[in-house]
């Protein structure tokens, strides 16, 4: 495979009706790679995001992991990525144990799921039922269920939302540690200090159009704070 980019979105896009969500969008990302998609509501973050999964179709473009197209290798598509969904309607009545042990065993990843409990802080809570978990123990256990199986690349939508300032803090401290054994993580945020805090890049996206992107590889400012009226205003 060589140097082969582990994703690559290609000027893809995306309307409802007359209305456009994403103007044409590209984007390379190698293995190892933190990138954040940073805006406000309505700016598009969550739609890219849904297309890079398969569970929504870009009207123009084409989105490659690993090489596979969606359409062509769904399967072996759907292997090489863990997601975290935004918004998520769980089985309340299965325990934290129970529901990662389900999607544990859709992706075949069963044997890791005390590892992932604990990384995320929920092993001691493993007989709790989900109908009594907080916000941010919810938001901890969608981020177990797409880590479990240790895809490749990790897609997360507003991964920090519910969380308290130490659980944000874990969040980056768990994501760089992914990134340094190997995997990449594609995640939408509007919290401009944790796009500063872990990202390799920082994409910013206002109603759909890129107006700005900052790659730290290359070595530019990581104070972020400047972008925030142009992002938010």
């Amino acid at each position: 495979m060589g140097n082969q980019a582990l994703l690559e979105i290609d000027n893809v896009s995306k309307s409802y009706g007359s209305t456009r969500i994403v103007d044409p969008f590209s984007l390379t990302m190698n293995k190892s790679n933190i990138i954040a998609l940073c805006g406000g509501n309505g700016a598009g973050k969550s739609t890219i995001i849904k297309m890079v999964t398969g569970l929504t179709q870009p009207i123009t473009g084409t989105i490659r992991i690993n090489g596979l197209l969606w359409r062509k290798e769904r399967m072996n598509y759907a292997k090489q990525l863990g997601y975290m969904p935004d918004d998520f309607h769980f089985q309340e009545a299965l325990s934290v144990f129970e529901y990662l042990s389900f999607y544990a065993s859709l992706k075949k990843s069963t044997k890791y799921v005390k590892e992932t409990l604990e990384i995320v802080g929920l092993w001691d809570k493993k007989s709790q039922l989900i109908s009594k978990l907080s916000k941010g123990m919810r938001q901890r256990l969608l981020l177990a269920q797409a880590m479990v199986s240790k895809p490749k690349l990790l897609l997360l939508d507003e991964p920090t939302n519910g969380l308290d300032p130490h659980w944000i803090k874990t969040f980056q401290e768990i994501i760089i540690c992914l990134k340094n054994n190997g995997q990449s993580i594609l995640f939408s945020t509007h919290n401009i200090a944790v796009a500063e805090a872990v990202s390799d890049q920082v994409i910013f996206l206002r109603n759909g159009v890129i107006i700005e992107k900052v790659n730290f590889m290359n070595g530019e400012d990581r104070d972020l704070s400047k972008y925030y009226k142009a992002v938010f205003a």
